[in-house]
C-alpha cells in the first residue's frame, strides 16, 4: 500500500491533532496515529481512550488500507523536512513503514491498526449546528472556573445547557461561577451535558482561526464536534451539575459601576501586598470613591489605592480573592463593568455595562472572602 503526501500539509494536520496524545500511555498502541488510506484521501486519527481527534486530507494513493504510526518519531522526522512530496510504502504483513524522499529513506515499525480503539457510535443523538466563533468564545469564557477538585468531577467540566430558546454554557469551582447565554444558538429539543477541560482545551485550540460551523452531536454518554476536515469525539462527565440558578442572587441594591482597565490595573499592583495564602484584598465603597487595599500581616507589607467610581448603594466593605477577581476581568470585555453585590457575605455579580452583541449575555459571579476587622 502507497500513498503520496506533501511534508508541510501532513505535519500540519498531525499537529493540530497531536495534543490529545499523552506523554505516558499505559495501553502503548495510543503512542501511535492511525492512518485509514482510501483512493485520494487519508484520515488520521490520534486519541486517549477518552478523546479522539480525526483529520482529514487529500493524497495520491491507489490502495486502501490502515496502519497504526508511531506519532513522536514521525513528528520529529517531518518537522525536519523542507517541503516536498512524500511516498510512504506500507507493508501490510508486518506492519513496516518506509518513508521515501528524492535524497533518503526512512524505515519506522509501525503497529497492527486492529488494536486501535475505534470511535463511539452515538446511538439516539441529537444534534445543534452553532458556528465556530461562538463555540470557540463559550470555552475561552468559562474553561477558566472549572475546577480542578477530582473528588467531585461534575465541576470539572463545562455544563452545555441546549433549549429551544438559548443556549447556555456554565462554569464554576464553587468560588467563582461563569454563565454564558447566546440567544442566536437554539436546539430543536432540550438537552445538556457536561464536557471534560482537556477536550475543551484541545476544540478551543482546532477552532482558533477557522471561520465555519460545528455541528455538535450528543447523546447520553458522548458527544461529537465535526468541522471542516476535522471531528472531536469525547466521552462525557457522567452525573447531576449543581443547580447554579440558585447561587446568583436575585436582589442585588448596591451597584458599582467602574473602568475595567483602571480596575484591573488597580488590582494587580494592590494584590503584589496581599497574603499569598488568602490573596485577599478589601473594597470599601463610599459614594463616587471606591478604596482597593491589601495587607500581608506577616511581612507587614500593605498597600491601598483609589478610584472614582459610579456606585448607587449604601456604603459597603466586603472582601475578594484577587486572583479571582483578576480572572474575570481577563475574560470580560468592554471598556466598563458593573459589580452588583447586596452584602458583605453574598456574591458579587460582574457583568459588562454595555453589549457589542446583542445575543450575547455574560454573568459572573464571585464569592467573597471574610474581612478580618
Amino acid at each position: 500500500m502507497n500513498f503520496i503526501v506533501s511534508t508541510t500539509v501532513l505535519l500540519k494536520h498531525l499537529k493540530s491533532i497531536s495534543g490529545v496524545l499523552n506523554s505516558s500511555n499505559t495501553i502503548p498502541i495510543l503512542d501511535n496515529f492511525l492512518f485509514e488510506v482510501s483512493p485520494g484521501k487519508l484520515v488520521v486519527s490520534a486519541s486517549d481512550m477518552e478523546t479522539t481527534v480525526t483529520t482529514t486530507l487529500k493524497v495520491e494513493a491507489k490502495d486502501s488500507g490502515n496502519i497504526c504510526i508511531p506519532a513522536k518519531p514521525l513528528v520529529d522526522t517531518l518537522s525536519n523536512f523542507p517541503e516536498q512530496p512524500l511516498t510512504f510504502s506500507i507493508d501490510k504483513k508486518n506492519f513496516g513503514v518506509k518513508i521515501s524522499t528524492d535524497n533518503g529513506e526512512y524505515k519506522l515499525t509501525g503497529h497492527n491498526p486492529e488494536e486501535y480503539p475505534r470511535n463511539p457510535k452515538l446511538e439516539g443523538s441529537s444534534s445543534i449546528v452553532m458556528k465556530t466563533d461562538v463555540v470557540g468564545t463559550a470555552i475561552t469564557k468559562t474553561l477558566f472556573a472549572t475546577s480542578n477538585d477530582d473528588l467531585r468531577p461534575v465541576m470539572c467540566g463545562v455544563f452545555c445547557q441546549f433549549a429551544e430558546n438559548d443556549t447556555i454554557f456554565v462554569a464554576t469551582d464553587a468560588h467563582k461561577l461563569v454563565r454564558y447565554r447566546r440567544l442566536d444558538s437554539k436546539a430543536t429539543q432540550a438537552a445538556s451535558f457536561i464536557m471534560p477541560k482537556k477536550p475543551l482545551n484541545m476544540l478551543k485550540n482546532l477552532l482558533t482561526g477557522t471561520d465555519d460551523v460545528v455541528n455538535i452531536e450528543y447523546n447520553k454518554t458522548n458527544a461529537s464536534f465535526t468541522f471542516g476536515q476535522t471531528t472531536l469525539v469525547c466521552r462525557l462527565i457522567d452525573g447531576k451539575y449543581p443547580n447554579y440558578e440558585a447561587v446568583i442572587p436575585k436582589t442585588n441594591p448596591n451597584k458599582l459601576t467602574v473602568d475595567r482597565a483602571a480596575f484591573m490595573g488597580a488590582l494587580k499592583r494592590v494584590s503584589v501586598f496581599s497574603n499569598k495564602a488568602t490573596h485577599q484584598i478589601r473594597l470599601k465603597i463610599t459614594g463616587s470613591q471606591l478604596s482597593i487595599s491589601a495587607e500581608d500581616l506577616d511581612f507587614a507589607n500593605e498597600a491601598n489605592e483609589r478610584l472614582t467610581c459610579t456606585y448607587a448603594g449604601e456604603d459597603l466593605e466586603i472582601g475578594f480573592n484577587s486572583k479571582f477577581l483578576l480572572d474575570m476581568l481577563y475574560n470580560i470585555e468592554g471598556d466598563e463593568l458593573q459589580v452588583e453585590m447586596s452584602a458583605p457575605n453574598r456574591a458579587g455579580i460582574i457583568t459588562p455595562t454595555k453589549k457589542d452583541n446583542a445575543a450575547e449575555d455574560v454573568l459572573m459571579l464571585v464569592m467573597p472572602v471574610m474581612l478580618n476587622n
